[in-house]
């Protein structure tokens, strides 16, 4: 397998997905608690990205085995348009899941078991996005396991490697009883920074699943524009895009986060106008690039807010 065919089974492309959140999880935990580990970042960023990847690899796979279009099959999806050995492919997943699963560990060892349980629900869905005999992906739950997973799950775990135990969460033995505590205003905050991150990667979720409504169809997938049909999906697309603008308001209104994220706001007059532009025509060739763009700009202007908190 070449490294161009890898990349594409990997998708790396869509890897900002997961960058972004990341970042703003690691500028949150320096701007909020002002810490910073970066062995734990470094460990958690590689553990992150190869998971991610693995999780990419192995829906092209069960596409490419369950589907019921022979066009899509051979031509659309990565492996039968490149010839892939399913086989080989399946060892590759493999190999990603346990050195993801490798670093995890390592990270648990440096933090604390409460980490564990958090990546072992974050791997979960993860897997059954894709695998199992009902898919996550294949119901009308991708968009809301996505943007839980991805949206918050990053942020979360970026947050919490950065810092001490017990600031943000905490997990306490007893026995018999086990209690979860946590700072509650800082969970408050958090929640807010991870607003746009949810919103928009659950939004690519459903800009995805809006344009292939009749290939999906084909191959047996049901997804949630087939069940919110034509006059909700596009009132939930626009609600999505535009709920992180009020969160980051909010956040900085109660002093969650930096005056600076404000700067988040200068993306609206854009991600209005493309947010119209999907809705008048949903298409993965035309229109679909649009709902990843708000995705980056949203994210990235977030970034840059929570960047200019650190430095200034």
């Amino acid at each position: 397998m070449s490294l161009p065919i890898f990349l594409e089974l990997v998708e790396i492309r869509t890897k900002l997905a997961s960058v972004l959140p990341f970042a703003i999880g690691t500028l949150f935990a320096v701007t909020y608690f002002h810490a910073f580990d970066w062995l734990n970042t470094l460990l958690f960023f590689t553990a992150m990205l190869i998971f991610d990847m693995m999780t990419t690899a192995l829906n092209n796979l069960m596409d490419y085995q369950k589907a019921k279009d022979a066009h899509y099959q051979q031509e659309v999806n990565v492996i039968g348009r490149a010839q892939l050995d399913p086989g080989m492919v399946a060892k590759l997943i493999l190999v990603m899941l346990v050195v993801a699963s490798l670093l995890g560990v390592v990270l648990v060892v440096r933090t604390d078991w409460l980490l564990l349980l958090m990546g072992m629900a974050c791997f979960a869905i993860g897997i059954l996005y894709t695998w199992g005999p009902l898919p996550l992906s294949r119901l009308p739950l991708g968009e809301i396991f996505s943007g839980i997973v991805m949206g918050l799950g990053i942020p979360v775990i970026a947050t919490y490697v950065n810092i001490a135990p017990g600031r943000l969460l905490a997990l306490d033995f007893g026995w018999p009883t086990v209690v979860l505590r946590g700072d509650f205003i800082a969970i408050v905050a958090l929640g807010l920074a991870c607003i746009t991150p949810m919103a928009t990667i659950a939004n690519i979720m459903l800009a995805n699943n809006m344009s292939d409504i009749e290939e999906d169809q084909r191959n047996h997938r049901h997804t949630l524009p087939m069940y919110l049909g034509k006059w909700w999906s596009p009132r939930v697309y626009a609600l999505l895009a535009y709920a992180g603008f009020l969160a980051v308001i909010l956040g900085v209104i109660f002093g969650a986060l930096p005056i600076w994220t404000v700067v988040v706001e200068l993306a609206w007059p854009l991600v209005i106008r493309n947010v119209h532009r999907f809705i008048r025509d949903p298409s993965k060739q035309r229109t679909f690039h649009t709902a990843v763009i708000n995705l980056v700009l949203e994210n990235g202007l977030l970034v840059v807010g929570l960047g200019m908190g650190v430095v200034l």
